[in-house]
């Protein structure tokens, strides 16, 4: 669990600090000060600034926050970082290097190059999945000409209620490793042989993690297809790899694949709390996701690089959301402000940014509490390998 939490701390410091970085360089290249850059969260260790009349890099202290030129500090809290932008807030907005004192497109372009830097984070992850190989469903989609694939395998997505498969324990991300001690690389021989074995008992050998379970259950007529199965879900996966200059073409596709879904999947949860006030999906906050690290963590390199991706583009698109204190909801401010001709008073923008961040906080707390309940054995685990 150790290793888990490292992997979480490395996986979401590095989102956090690319999408600054995006914002600091945007900010840079277009004339605005960045007073501070900083590489993990406050408090601070030690900064540095570039004094460029004698052309060296000079210490200061650990309060100070004005220097000619940006502080680049090194701070005690090891997730991700941040970057504090001169005028910022509004303030300083006569001046020619302050935030306020650029157009409304291009306090958009830097309002919104974090989430741009963290979708490109994501391209270039699976641009090295590919390249090294990366576990996906072996459909119509993969292009042949190119595509290596290799280690097939028959993996279960679904578990129906009320069928053989869920009364005996099977669960959705189960590998087939055999029926009957026979090996199939295709769907189509599983269902095959689950019309043969109607009504007798088959023996199935899941990999499940790093473990194997053996289970003994008897095929049945479903409803739905009026043949013989177990009900469940299944799909074929394997380990695809693309030459190097294909694999951006499939990064970028892959990429846009999961931006839409993740809208989906987003529009459907605000969907049901508007009208049925019920959450459909399960929510998880940063006990959640440290779990869900650890699980990755065990599957290998190339799921953890996977798994960031998919964090990359969850953070980009929450953090363009159209909320108060998100980068999408300053972005609102500003088109607002480009419709009426005037910005909004500096008061009443940051009492309402104030009021989303603790909404945000509190259903931080919230889905954070939940996960505590619900992988409660896991974070007891975790704590004490940090503090047993």
């Amino acid at each position: 669990m150790l290793l888990a939490f490292i992997v979480f701390v490395v996986i979401l410091g590095l989102l956090v600090f690319i999408h600054e970085l995006g914002h600091f360089v945007t900010a840079k290249k277009s004339g605005v000060k960045v007073e501070e850059f900083g590489f993990g969260l406050p408090p601070r260790i030690f900064g540095i600034y570039k004094d460029k009349k004698l052309n060296t890099w000079r210490k200061v202290g650990v309060k100070t926050h004005i220097t000619p030129e940006t502080i680049y500090s090194l701070n005690w809290i090891p997730l991700g970082g941040f970057v504090k932008i001169k005028g910022e807030q509004g303030e300083n907005a006569h001046d020619t290097d302050s935030f306020g004192s650029k157009s409304i497109s291009r306090r958009i372009l830097i309002i919104s190059a974090g989430v741009i830097m963290n979708i490109f984070l994501a391209v270039f992850l699976f641009f090295i999945g590919y390249i090294i190989g990366m576990p996906r469903e072996i459909d119509s989609s993969i292009n042949s000409r190119f595509a290596k694939v290799k280690n097939e395998e028959i993996i279960i997505t679904a578990v129906f209620d009320g069928l053989p498969a869920k009364e005996k324990g099977i669960m959705p991300g189960d590998i087939i490793k055999t029926i009957d001690n026979n090996a199939f690389s295709a769907i189509e021989e599983v269902q095959k042989y689950m019309q043969e074995k109607k009504n007798t008992a088959i023996t199935l050998q899941i990999k499940r993690a790093d473990k194997i379970k053996i289970f003994t259950l008897v095929p049945t007529i479903l409803q739905e297809t009026k043949k013989s199965g177990i009900g469940v879900g299944l799909a074929a996966v394997g380990t695809v790899s693309y030459p190097w200059y294909y694999s951006i073409f499939e990064a970028i596709k892959t990429t846009f694949f999961f931006i839409k879904e993740i809208l989906i999947a987003f529009y459907n949860l605000i969907k049901n709390l508007i009208f049925t006030r019920s959450v459909s999906v399960e929510l998880s906050g940063p006990v959640g996701i440290a779990v869900m690290t650890g699980e990755v963590t065990r599957l290998g390199f190339i799921y953890i690089l996977q798994f960031a991706a998919l964090l990359s583009i969850n953070l980009a698109i929450i953090n363009f959301m159209p909320f108060p204190a998100l980068d999408g909801g300053r972005v609102l401010f500003l088109i607002i402000e480009k419709l009426r001709g005037k910005a909004i008073n500096a008061r009443i923008e940051s009492l309402i940014h104030s009021i989303g961040l603790y909404v945000l906080l509190l259903l931080v707390v919230v889905v954070t509490y939940k996960d505590i309940l619900k992988f409660s054995d896991k974070f007891k685990s975790l704590w004490s390998s940090l503090f047993g």
